[in-house]
């Protein structure tokens, strides 16, 4: 799976820094388990995440044990937080079709992130209504707390 994103001038990379809990570059051959554990995801997951297509070419060791890479590892927080935005991951598994089809997929794949980018403005909009109310609520137990405090014998 190609991880970097190119145009020939332009690089984008899947997520955010790398991560200081990473292997130099050359020397970063993960067996499940670590990756498991530096994820979160379960083996189940990863191994899922790989029959649907979102990690179709991990490497193996010459014993058949999947061995994922830095860029394994970059390409999972990409998916992390695609998963977080709430895409679905069918959604998911094309934006991984696309990017292993080439550049010429660019404009697809513009348009499936700017449908979610709406989505999540949307459920950002949805939540801060509700953190309003919330805030309403807690302020009048709050006041109504400290009313009936100051009304108490003493």
């Amino acid at each position: 799976m190609t991880v970097m994103e190119t145009t020939g001038t332009q690089a984008d990379t899947c997520a955010g820094p790398p991560q200081s809990d990473r292997r130099p570059d050359g020397q970063d051959s993960y067996t499940i388990s670590e990756v498991a554990a530096l994820t979160g995801l379960t083996a189940h997951t990863l191994r899922w995440y790989e029959r649907i297509g979102l990690m179709p070419h991990i490497d193996r060791s010459h014993t058949g044990q999947r061995r994922y890479s830095n860029r394994d590892l970059d390409w999972l927080d990409l998916v992390g937080k695609l998963r977080l935005t709430g895409m679905p991951v069918a959604d998911i598994v094309r934006y991984a079709e696309l990017v292993r089809e080439g550049d010429h997929t660019y404009g697809a794949r513009y348009e499936l992130l700017e449908e979610t980018r709406r989505d999540v403005l949307a459920r950002i909009a949805e939540l801060q209504d509700t953190l309003a109310v919330l805030d309403r609520k807690i302020a009048f137990y709050g006041d109504a707390g400290r009313a009936l405090a100051s009304e108490r014998p003493r």
